[in-house]
């Protein structure tokens, strides 16, 4: 199970890269655009958490993981359609798709795309990473309890994006001095 754990953590950590640098272009866009960023969000601690949630899991996996077997292939299926709900998401926010939480002054809100049918599709998404990894490195403890936590930061998150959503927060004054 070593090697499903190692080969899965890997290949997660590089996708997270992929979209962290992702988010960082599409946060420098929105910010040149005006955007501010709430105050109050929890991404400081997700930015940490959510990888950390994959590390442990794979060191669960890796040391007492069963075989690999019919798991890991429902495992790897919920991880994939998980991913496809991701892309979809920020295919369908463009150049909004980022990390944090901000909001361009006087956008409307998306509704094409999986947020048509959802509110916060990407969210959903992270979750079914979350879980499909759990079940591919055979995470039987460490998968819930990473789930568990993720989604009371998720839940926090979330509410933070609403209240910017409904109330968009003015840019700071400039100073003319």
């Amino acid at each position: 199970m070593l090697a499903v754990a190692v080969i899965s953590l890997v290949a997660m950590l590089v996708m997270m890269l992929v979209e962290q640098r992702h988010s960082l272009a599409n946060e420098r866009a929105l910010r040149a655009r005006g955007a501010v960023e709430p105050r109050d969000d929890v991404y400081p601690l997700m930015r940490w958490t959510y990888p950390a949630a994959f590390v442990v899991m794979a060191i669960e996996g890796a040391m007492f993981g069963p075989r690999p077997g019919v798991s890991t292939v429902f495992g790897i299926v919920m991880l994939v359609g998980a991913k496809a709900l991701k892309v979809w998401a920020i295919r369908s926010l463009g150049q909004r798709w980022t990390f944090r939480v901000l909001v361009p002054p006087g956008a409307p809100r998306v509704t094409a795309g999986p947020y048509a049918f959802l509110d916060h599709p990407n969210y959903v998404a992270v979750v079914g990473e979350l879980i499909g990894f759990a079940i591919v490195v055979g995470a039987r403890w460490t998968g819930p309890i990473a789930t568990m936590v993720f989604g009371l930061l998720l839940r926090s998150r979330i509410k933070v994006e609403n209240s910017a959503l409904r109330h968009p927060l003015q840019r700071p004054p400039r100073d003319i001095y």
